[in-house]
């Protein structure tokens, strides 16, 4: 049974460092009224897609938050907010950033519209406030969001079957919840920022290139891209 009035916040962790101070900003979240909240860590996650199935299954929360372990929701009521753009039952899934339409690369950051605000901390003492368009109302459809912050009110299996690592998982996702039926959205961010996210600077990953070319085999034909 799914329960109603329960919020999950679940994250694969490979690094304690970063978790707890992860669990430092859920742990001062206010919980709305006759609601709960739990946190789950899926260690040794063989992917993102895995990790992500194995905690969703073991949750019974209909709210089910999925955040990086360097993300930090800085966003005091949270809970709060995300019931009332799910009050919107064609509601599947709330990011933090993303765009309006895919471009035919299957990159969400390539896309002509961006939507959404984070701050991003990736060094000691140099911080970026990345700040997209913003909605004009309380949300903002998108074809796509960034897998720093996914809540979802529907479960889904995400496609572990397709990608076994940790790229393009949250692209699939938010086209699984389309075929389902559901629409992904992104908040209006214009007053404050949800979350500060603290990524490690680095290459992109070569095998990076392998995920996108089985997204666009599985997805391609449902992009409509801008130009």
């Amino acid at each position: 049974m799914i329960d109603e009035k329960k919020f999950a916040f679940i994250t694969c962790v490979n690094s304690d460092y970063w978790y707890h101070e992860c669990l430092l900003y859920l742990r001062h979240l206010n919980i709305p009224e006759g609601f709960d909240a739990e946190v789950i860590d899926i260690r040794d996650a063989k992917s993102m897609t895995s990790g992500y199935n194995e905690g969703m299954k073991s949750s019974d929360a209909k709210y089910k938050i999925y955040l990086h372990q360097d993300t930090f929701i800085v966003n005091k009521n949270l809970m709060a907010d995300l019931l009332k753009i799910f009050s919107d039952e064609t509601i599947g899934a709330v990011g933090v950033m993303g765009c309006v339409s895919l471009p035919k690369t299957g990159i969400w950051w390539d896309g002509l519209r961006t939507f959404g605000r984070v701050l991003h901390a990736c060094e000691p003492e140099s911080i970026v406030d990345s700040h997209a368009q913003e909605p004009k109302g309380a949300y903002q459809e998108v074809e796509t969001i960034d897998g720093l912050f996914i809540a979802t009110q529907y479960d889904l299996n995400w496609r572990e079957d397709l990608f076994d690592g940790w790229h393009f998982y949250d692209i699939s996702q938010c086209k699984e919840m389309q075929r389902a039926g559901y629409k992904v959205v992104v908040p209006n961010q214009r007053k404050d920022f949800w979350c500060v996210h603290c990524p490690t600077e680095k290459p992109l990953d070569p095998i990076y290139h392998k995920y996108q070319k089985i997204f666009l085999r599985e997805y391609g034909a449902e992009l409509n891209p801008e130009v």
